[in-house]
């Protein structure tokens, strides 16, 4: 899906902060100032969003999750709507401490989300007294909310992608401390050196954020698309030469009787 400068424009997307809340290191991908706001260059953006999604799609391409990072009001829904739509795990409620750095801990939250829908299924939550039942639904709603989103993710992503670096600063520096790539909207407030990756726009307008995550998330289906068909082809081949013994088999009985 080409990038289309215009369309970014339309949705607001080159509207940076105040002049004077700006991150001087930001200062490459603004294009001007425009009464006391900074505007983003949006051919850059383009071009950004070009270069991101590529190797976003190599990742996908190779089979690792990417982990998407939003829990600012104006993000929530569309981050959840956009990952889940390409089955990728996303955090928009609080960041869970240690989501990253001490990622067992966080899987044995989720096998506890698994074994409390066992226990519903096998009958034993129904042995429980009345109190009980209502702490263990009380905890189950609790993890769902906070890790529900993530209960496929296994093992570590294999990229964080992140709307507003500064309000999501520990998701950041936990993927820091991996070298796990972080791929991030950077608004002109904030420091584009903490990413490997920088898409500068606007990360505080849904319409901004919505195209922005629109343009990824096709990035990453494509990649999911061309594992699918790497696969594909491999289970093709694989069954060509079953497919060739079969007839060989039929005319060498045929020979015999």
């Amino acid at each position: 899906m080409a990038v289309e400068v215009k369309e970014l424009l339309e949705a607001g997307v080159h509207f940076g902060h105040l002049t004077r809340k700006w991150d001087p290191n930001m200062a490459p991908y603004v294009y001007m100032e425009r009464n006391g706001i900074h505007i983003i260059n949006l051919y850059k953006t383009a071009a950004k969003i070009d270069e991101a999604g590529a190797a976003l799609a190599k990742i996908a391409a190779s089979g690792r999750k990417i982990l998407f990072v939003a829990t600012k009001k104006q993000a929530k829904d569309i981050v959840a709507e956009k990952a889940g739509s390409i089955n990728m795990p996303y955090i928009t409620e609080r960041w869970p401490g240690g989501m990253l750095t001490n990622f067992v801990t966080i899987r044995k939250a989720v096998k506890k989300m698994a074994s409390i829908d066992r226990m519903k299924k096998d009958g034993t939550f129904n042995t429980l007294s009345k109190k009980e039942r209502l702490q263990v639904d009380r905890l189950r709603a609790k993890l769902e909310k906070n890790l529900g989103s993530i209960s496929d993710m296994t093992r570590l992503p294999g990229a964080l992608f992140v709307v507003d670096i500064k309000r999501e600063h520990i998701a950041i520096k936990e993927a820091q401390k991996l070298n796990i790539p972080i791929f991030a909207m950077v608004d002109t407030n904030s420091d584009p050196r903490q990413v490997d990756y920088v898409i500068p726009a606007n990360d505080d307008a849904s319409k901004s954020i919505d195209k922005i995550l629109s343009y990824v998330t096709d990035a990453v289906a494509g990649g999911l698309a061309e594992r699918k068909a790497e696969k594909d082809a491999a289970a093709a081949e694989k069954d060509a030469p079953k497919a060739k013994e079969a007839p060989a088999k039929a005319v060498v009985a045929e020979e015999e009787e």
